[in-house]
């Protein structure tokens, strides 16, 4: 007959432990009040709002950063657009040379 049973030991063993880990918690006594330092509350309170603030601060300064990459892609494009305003007008000033520096040199061959 205890041969019968290895088999299901087998299968169920794997699920033993966590059965028993959530079953033991809801069986076990619960202090009923801890009795906690008032300055060790008052800290954790003072923790609590600086953390909030460093959150407030971080936020604000993404907020600036974000705004700040917006400024710099603005004028980068202004940039841009000027860098190929002053290209186009290089290339016809080279090309008005070139147009008078052939009109001299037929000028000088007649």
């Amino acid at each position: 007959m205890a041969i019968q049973f290895i088999p299901i030991l087998k299968a169920v063993a794997p699920y033993v432990a966590q059965v028993a880990a959530y079953a033991i918690p809801a069986f076990t006594a619960k202090p009923e009040t801890i009795k906690t330092d008032p300055v060790i509350a008052q800290q954790i309170e003072e923790l609590q709002q600086a953390a909030t603030q460093n959150a407030k601060a971080v936020h604000l300064l993404a907020e600036n950063m974000q705004q700040a990459i917006n400024g710099l892609e603005a004028a980068a494009e202004h940039a841009n657009k000027r860098i190929a305003t002053y290209r186009t007008l290089l290339f016809i000033s080279l090309a008005m040379s070139a147009v008078s520096l052939a009109v001299c040199g037929y000028l000088l061959l007649t």
